[in-house]
């Protein structure tokens, strides 16, 4: 799997950068072609002698040497390679990363990359827990950066221990033997157009105040970014959220659930629509064009119409895509709730999942679904949205053959 592929391997400043001195050996037995590139804290931890030692290529890590940009250069190291591996990645090269900041080989390299990206977080688990960290990871993961670990266990820290290790040696290679078999399989969705819906909708009652519900648009988005994994044409169709766009994908921003039914029905026709965001049912009959002010008496009363029902309605048009998913937000009932839904909107599939608030779903990055179609209900293991995703479009591609 891995014999002539060109692999450069970015090592970052940690204390576990001497388990990156197994990961090169072991590529190189697979038959893998590995430079290396230490940033300057990494030379604290491993020497670039051994590194080349272990390579047999010559061992990068000053951008301003006249000698070493001559030889080959940042520009062509990042794009004369089929794969960049950051091992370890520590949180201070992640927010480098993240941030686009060019203040060393290692990071000019990386901005400057053609080449696909994994990295391979190290560091203390509370430095990984930090919610800068985790913001940075969620950019470089809406970037399309690839992630192996951070595996859990004992820190190099005396007592401490939880998620953050850097995962083993062999787990990474086979996180990388992975990469490489993925991206010699057919793309399972090419040529398809996938239309996807995400996030909430908002409803005003008048210019300052509105409705609308928790969905954070992590899991509507995460299958956006599986399906263009795939292969596919995707358009999202997102209301209001604060997560990064998915690469590869088109995305029509809307507000009111009246808008994205229209953004719906415009980008059609589509192959396959999943209707993941969370739509509000109702909204005021009237919006005040005016802030409502406080006066005796209590509240305004407030009248509500129903919004119309983007998923029943592509459901049965005429242009209804060859594979419809909905979802089904429940507190409640949830499989005997989402049976009714699958019945009544004319899809193929409906994604049930509890969004009570003990549950975490709302806002976090972890779903339980359970997947309802003709054929039954499907009860899946609690997943990252990511995983979600990912056998979402798996199981869609397989139901097109």
């Amino acid at each position: 799997m891995l014999a002539g592929k060109r692999i450069l391997i970015i090592i970052g400043g940690g204390i576990a950068a001497y388990k990156v001195l197994d990961v090169i050996r072991r590529l190189k037995e697979r038959g893998a072609e590995v430079r290396a590139i230490l940033t300057r804290s990494a030379k604290e931890f491993v020497t670039p002698m051994t590194v080349g030692a272990l390579s047999g290529e010559k061992v990068f890590s000053e951008l301003f040497d006249p000698t070493e940009e001559q030889d080959i250069g940042h520009i062509v190291l990042s794009r004369d390679t089929d794969l960049i591996l950051v091992a370890p990645a520590t949180a201070n090269l992640m927010a480098r990363m993240a941030n686009g900041i060019a203040d060393e080989l290692a990071t000019a390299s990386l901005l400057a990359a053609a080449a696909p990206i994994i990295i391979c977080p190290a560091m203390n688990q509370r430095m990984w827990a930090h919610p800068a960290t985790q913001r940075n990871a969620a950019r470089l993961a809406a970037d399309g950066i690839r992630f192996i670990g951070p595996a859990e266990g004992r820190m190099a820290e005396r007592g401490e221990a939880g998620v953050g290790r850097l995962s083993e040696p062999m787990e990474i290679v086979a996180g990388v033997e992975a990469f490489f078999a993925e991206a010699e399989q057919p793309k399972a969705l090419a040529g398809r157009h996938v239309l996807v819906t995400s996030g909430p909708t908002i409803e005003p009652i008048d210019p300052v105040r509105f409705i609308t519900n928790r969905s954070s648009g992590k899991q509507g988005h995460a299958v956006a970014a599986a399906a263009a994994r795939a292969g596919a044409r995707v358009t999202l169709v997102s209301g209001p959220v604060s997560i990064p766009d998915p690469p590869g994908v088109s995305v029509v921003r809307v507000e009111t659930a009246r808008e994205m039914f229209e953004a719906v029905f415009a980008a059609l026709p589509a192959d396959i629509a999943v209707m993941a965001a969370a739509v509000s049912d109702w909204r005021p009959s009237e919006v005040a064009g005016e802030k409502i002010k406080k006066v005796a008496g209590g509240p305004p009363p407030l009248s509500f119409i129903e919004n119309p029902d983007i998923l029943a309605t592509l459901g049965h048009t005429a242009q209804r895509p060859a594979i419809v998913v909905g979802f089904a937000a429940e507190t409640t009932n949830v499989e005997a709730n989402a049976a009714r839904k699958l019945a009544a909107k004319g899809a193929d599939y409906i994604v049930a999942n509890d969004v009570s608030p003990q549950g975490g779903v709302f806002g976090g990055d972890r779903n339980s679904v359970r997947i309802l179609s003709a054929s039954g209900v499907e009860v899946w293991p609690t997943l990252a949205k990511d995983e979600v995703a990912d056998r979402l479009i798996g199981m869609i591609a397989e139901r097109l053959g």
